[in-house]
């Protein structure tokens, strides 16, 4: 096992170059194999994971937790309710207990800077399975996704319509320094952050891919290769919900919009996902969906960060 990301924390795509994404990709893909063959791992044996959550989970929290079984160790499920976590401690106190404790700390919480602080406060790595302005993990299995339907990412084109919100962070920023071509279809007042694209236009001067933003989704669709979407009301957005369904009608990726793509384009939601809202039936349970292999990569795709950094 290759031990060049050993003890590094994981908070967002930018945390990682082209090489060491691809490098996640290659274990990402011997460990897939060796489970699907039924070889059995001990590269994690004796280590313990332990696996905050602020925010409810189903795939996070079951995919990280068999993966650390599947590689020999061991997830501790950690309900932020159940510690003093930001009630009579700080974040950085609790981190830095963890890390006596620990191999490695997974967190899904609502504010980018909890995890951030959870990192400067840990002497073991920190990676962030979701927050509200990056999922890295999501991201890094959407591309090998990818990969494995396509054969390749460099030169891709990539079309990702709704809401510019974290999972859209971190297909921008990993998709412009593995040379895809990016192009998200999204409302004026829901595009992604300025950092993002200051960033992933400088990705994509290196990698030769490059980033569009469009506010009419079938310009971003018009023959991609992969059409992506998300949920339009995310945890914490329950308020904007009558404004969000609104605004973000148009942009329902259903089989009209999906017929303006490639003919072998693939249909990408990282789920849960609101049948009948921001994606139709018809789509999910279509010919052309790679969804429910996103979902099981999850698990593939985090045995490998978790065997490379801890």
């Amino acid at each position: 096992m290759n031990r060049d990301l050993k003890g590094r924390d994981l908070l967002s795509l930018m945390d990682l170059g082209r090489q060491e994404m691809e490098l996640v990709f290659d274990t990402t893909r011997m460990l897939k194999t060796a489970c699907k063959t039924g070889q059995i791992s001990h590269l994690l044996e004796g280590k313990t994971l332990g696996m905050i959550f602020q925010k409810t989970s189903t795939r996070t929290r079951v995919s990280f937790e068999v993966a650390m079984t599947q590689l020999g160790g061991h997830a501790l499920f950690l309900s932020a309710n159940d510690l003093q976590l930001k009630i009579g401690e700080t974040i950085g106190d609790t981190a830095h207990v963890l890390g006596r404790y620990l191999d490695g700390i997974m967190a899904r919480v609502y504010a980018h800077q909890d995890v951030v602080d959870l990192a400067a406060g840990s002497e073991v790595p920190v990676i962030n399975g979701l927050s509200d302005f990056t999922h890295p993990c999501q991201g890094l299995t959407d591309f090998y996704t990818v990969l494995e339907h396509k054969g390749k990412l460099a030169g891709l084109t990539l079309a990702y319509v709704g809401d510019g919100n974290n999972v859209a962070h971190s297909l921008i920023l990993g998709g412009t320094k593995l040379g895809l071509h990016i192009r998200l279809g999204t409302p004026s007042h829901f595009r992604p952050a300025e950092l993002v694209v200051l960033r992933a236009n400088e990705y994509a001067r290196d990698s030769g891919g490059s980033l569009e933003i469009f506010n009419d989704p079938q310009q971003a669709v018009s023959g991609a290769d992969v059409v992506y979407t998300d949920t339009w009301v995310s945890m914490g957005q329950e308020k904007e919900k009558e404004e969000r369904l609104k605004v973000f009608t148009p942009y329902q990726l259903n089989q009209q919009l999906l017929a303006q793509a490639s003919h072998n384009a693939i249909a990408m939601h990282c789920l849960p996902a609101h049948r009948g809202l921001e994606i139709t039936d018809e789509v999910i349970d279509g010919p052309q969906s790679a969804i429910f292999d996103q979902a099981e990569n999850r698990l593939h795709v985090q045995k490998a960060i978790l065997a490379l950094l801890l």
